[in-house]
């Protein structure tokens, strides 16, 4: 009496996955008894797979007052015990407790369920999926708890994974289907999209840098190749919503060489998705966030010619990822690609290249 459920709960998980171990312990050691040669070193168990390195969609499931976390929406957070457990694919499961705080700005504000970051204890991670990925990482979640909302997330999502195509140097995403239970039953559990993102430093560190955390850096202190790289793909999918100065919805990360590479993230805002939620700022003059403006520094045909290259040498790969893509309605489908198509349209276009990214830098 009077303890919390959710300690209930997570000791109810170590005891189970304890009773597993020394049962398969039991069994190992009989069958080497039997079998096994005395000369011959035992096997390595099967590394478990970590979050990143899988695509299908991973099954989590959160229990905590998510009555409580939904109404957190200060600019001073507060920590919120859960319980998170998963399953994925060969019996691997875990249950762990975990602490649950609202991050973000404007989609704290606006959406029904904020946006959350979800911290672990390290030694509770050892050995299972989330092992290796810092002490905590974002969870986007599913706006609202409409189709259409399920579409949005599933896009965004798809955005990071046309960006992983382009550069190793971005976020990586895991798509979850995530269930939400209130431990006092309260509420009936439901089960919404989401996707975890990479942590910042573990992203810098696949890429041999750290992230750069100093204000004040340009365009023009970065990487050349990679801000073009960067600026072209904010144009294809429609997003004027970041800023390399301001440090907006960008991670500069910094290598060995003290050279500066910007990694964009937060991809909600893009005319590629439309949520009806984003609008543009009046400042660049463009009435729906479908219009596409290119934001990046001045180039020339010939700095513009490789990226190009690169972007149409992946085409296929870019529409096979949203034809594959189970749950997103066919229609989101068309509508996306039919978005592409008219990017690719103006790359191949001498002249349209001049007015969209030539033409233009000078203005923004």
């Amino acid at each position: 009496m009077g303890r919390h459920p959710l300690r209930r709960l997570s000791r109810r998980a170590s005891i189970t996955l304890a009773v597993i171990w020394v049962a398969s312990g039991t069994a190992a050691d009989a069958a080497s008894q039997i079998a096994a040669p005395a000369q011959k070193a035992p096997e390595t168990a099967p590394r478990t797979p970590r979050l990143f390195e899988a695509t299908e969609p991973l099954r989590v499931t959160l229990t905590a007052d998510f009555g409580a976390i939904a109404k957190d929406r200060g600019t001073t957070k507060q920590d919120h015990v859960g319980v998170l457990a998963y399953a994925g694919p060969g019996n691997d499961t875990a249950a762990m407790e975990v602490r649950l705080r609202t991050r973000g700005h404007y989609r704290l504000r606006i959406c029904q369920y904020p946006p959350l970051k979800v911290v672990f204890d390290r030694a509770q991670t050892a050995h299972t999926i989330f092992a290796h990925q810092g002490g905590s990482l974002k969870l986007v979640v599913q706006c609202r708890s409409s189709r259409s909302y399920a579409n949005y997330l599933l896009e965004e999502h798809l955005i990071y994974s046309v960006y992983n195509l382009l550069t190793e140097r971005s976020f990586r995403a895991r798509l979850a289907v995530v269930t939400y239970v209130d431990p006092r039953e309260k509420h009936a559990p439901e089960t919404r999209y989401g996707f975890f993102l990479e942590d910042d430093d573990r992203m810098a560190a696949r890429n041999g840098a750290s992230v750069f955390k100093e204000k004040g850096v340009y365009q023009a202190d970065t990487d050349f190749g990679q801000m073009t790289l960067l600026a072209v793909f904010q144009y294809m999918i429609g997003n004027t919503d970041w800023s390399v100065a301001g440090l907006h919805n960008i991670v500069p990360i910094r290598d060995s060489t003290s050279t500066i590479f910007p990694v964009p993230y937060d991809f909600d805002w893009s005319g590629v998705i439309w949520p009806p939620y984003a609008h543009p700022d009046p400042r660049l003059g463009i009435a729906t966030v479908r219009q596409r403006i290119f934001r990046g520094a001045c180039r020339t045909p010939a700095d513009l010619a490789p990226v190009f290259a690169r972007f149409t040498a992946l085409k296929d790969s870019i529409y096979g990822l949203y034809r594959a893509q189970p749950g997103l309605e066919p229609d989101r489908v068309k509508q996306a690609l039919e978005y592409y198509d008219e990017f690719y349209k103006t790359t191949n276009d001498p002249g349209r290249v001049d007015r969209e990214f030539i033409r233009s830098c000078a203005r923004n």
